[in-house]
């Protein structure tokens, strides 16, 4: 590996050090020291931020649109270092790092793409009416604006399109939002050279240099100090739900509450229809398994519950993916952290009597092995915690006794990122059923595959009700998201030379 982290944060630009260190703790390859986040830091990004607002917000679409291609130009230009630095502190594949930063750079300019078409501003003018009686109306246009100062979160699973120049912050700089990062203490180095790749970039296109600032690693204070900042006014947050909702719960406590757009995972079930699992559940057994294992699991949208019927066809189906997973090897897991979580998962099915284990697996240090297990539809109904994400590569099979049976488990869910149906052409009626359900449950809807791997497009949502999300109507992911960081403002009989561009 040729990059040498520098080990400073970034604030407006400059490289700014602390009196306080911490050393990454890679998969593998040498570790490296960083100085630690501060909330004098956190205040000093911020109020650069602020100061940064009104020229960025004044740019036009076309400056905004040609920073994001510039930031995805240098993150390439970056990118056999990226790839190096990536792998040694997750531990994930060289080819996995590679297809993220390509989703990275991929989306900074699928969303220069759509501001220059400018439809996200939905723009709208009511003409006035100056004869309409009893009273005339005024002239009344509305465009969506940027909100101000944004925080971002990084995550541990996508240290590149779900970090520091990841969804969020793309979808916050195309809005007109400077934006200030927490850096995910699994990847510092990652992070901060992608953060000298923005920088680099807004360097270049000659902005004011305090749109952006990384702050890395620091205790829970520095999150909880830029929730609460007073000029920060929405969040961007990848991560479990306990921290998460610790952060949404301070968020919503400010005297000026912000919103704060959390996705925090979920079991994102698959229902293995009756017809599908008789003519192919082998099939479907062993792709669930594929997708269960993907990344060691940790992934927010793996496929953590199937639901089948009882009967040969759900024995098929269940055996398939028990064989399959027996083929798969131990993996390295992010961070030793998420990999004791991982065995405390596996512990909390073990210790229960009503889930029988289908295949398990002893687990040692940071690598993780599948587990396997089922139960039925009436115990998963009564016991919340086999609902709990379990991030790793861990099945919960539920069985059935009837599609009425499957409704009723439907019903009982809590919301997700996702569900998936599993159905053939003699499945239509159970399907019909259980649609109108499961579309109150979740934020999309499959059929016929595998939830893992989220399309970055105009149509993709990637989200949902609590608590797979804190928002139920934004989404993460797509160029939808960019709303998260909007807001709709009506002007009233405002002379035309004193309208915002976009509007005259």
């Amino acid at each position: 590996m040729t990059y040498s982290p520098h080990g400073h944060h970034l604030i407006a630009g400059e490289r700014v050090g602390s009196d306080e260190h911490f050393s990454s703790q890679p998969a593998s390859g040498e570790a490296h020291q960083f100085s630690t986040g501060t909330v004098e830091l956190v205040d000093r990004a911020a109020k650069a931020a602020e100061a940064a607002f009104s020229s960025y917000a004044a740019t036009t679409r076309a400056q905004r649109a040609k920073l994001l291609r510039r930031i995805a130009d240098e993150i390439e230009a970056r990118g056999e270092d990226i790839t190096a630095i990536g792998t040694s502190e997750t531990g994930l594949p060289a080819a996995r790092l590679e297809g993220e930063r390509g989703r990275t750079t991929g989306q900074l300019r699928l969303f220069a793409d759509h501001i220059e078409d400018g439809a996200y501003l939905d723009r709208r003018h009511d003409t006035a009416l100056p004869d309409r009686k009893p009273l005339p109306r005024p002239d009344l246009r509305t465009i969506q604006r940027p909100i101000g100062p944004v925080a971002v979160f990084g995550a541990s699973n996508f240290p590149l399109a779900f970090s520091t120049a990841g969804g969020d912050t793309a979808a916050a700089l195309a809005a007109g939002c400077p934006v200030v990062v927490k850096g995910h203490g699994a990847h510092p180095g990652t992070g901060e050279i992608v953060a000298d790749a923005v920088v680099a970039a807004i360097r270049a296109e000659g902005l004011d240099p305090g749109i952006f600032s990384l702050v890395q690693g620091g205790t829970r204070k520095v999150g909880e100090a830029l929730v609460q900042h007073p000029l920060i006014k929405a969040v961007g947050f990848t991560g479990s739900l306990t921290g998460g909702r610790a952060l949404y719960n301070l968020c919503a406590a400010r005297p000026e509450p912000i919103p704060f757009f959390g996705e925090l995972g979920s079991v994102n079930p698959m229902f293995v229809l009756p017809e599908a699992a008789k003519a192919r559940g082998e099939e479907i057994g062993k792709g669930w398994a594929a997708s269960l294992t993907m990344g060691a699991g940790q992934f927010c949208t793996n496929p953590g519950i199937a639901v089948v019927e009882r009967g040969p066809a759900g024995d098929a189906f269940v055996g398939a993916a028990k064989a399959a997973l027996e083929e798969t090897g131990p993996q390295v897991m992010l961070t030793e952290g998420i990999a004791k979580a991982y065995s405390e998962g596996k512990e909390r099915f073990e210790s229960r009597n009503s889930v029988r284990p289908v295949f398990t697996t002893p687990q040692e240090g940071r690598t993780a092995t599948p587990n396997l297990y089922e139960t039925d539809a009436s115990v998963y109904l009564q016991d919340h915690a086999l609902g709990e994400e379990v991030f790793g590569p861990l099945g919960l099979v539920i069985r059935t006794e009837s599609a009425d049976d499957m409704a009723r488990l439907a019903e009982g869910l809590e919301g997700q990122l996702t569900t998936t149906l599993h159905l053939d052409a003699g499945d239509s009626e159970v399907a019909g059923k259980l649609l109108p359900i499961l579309e109150r449950k979740a934020g999309r809807i499959l059929a016929n595959g595998f939830p893992t791997g989220v399309e970055v497009a105009d149509a993709m949502v990637h989200g949902g009700p609590y608590p797979a999300s804190t928002n139920f109507g934004a989404t993460s992911v797509g160029t939808l998201s960019i709303r998260r960081f909007l807001r709709p403002v009506c002007y009233q009989n405002i002379p035309e030379a004193l309208l915002p561009d976009d509007l005259k």
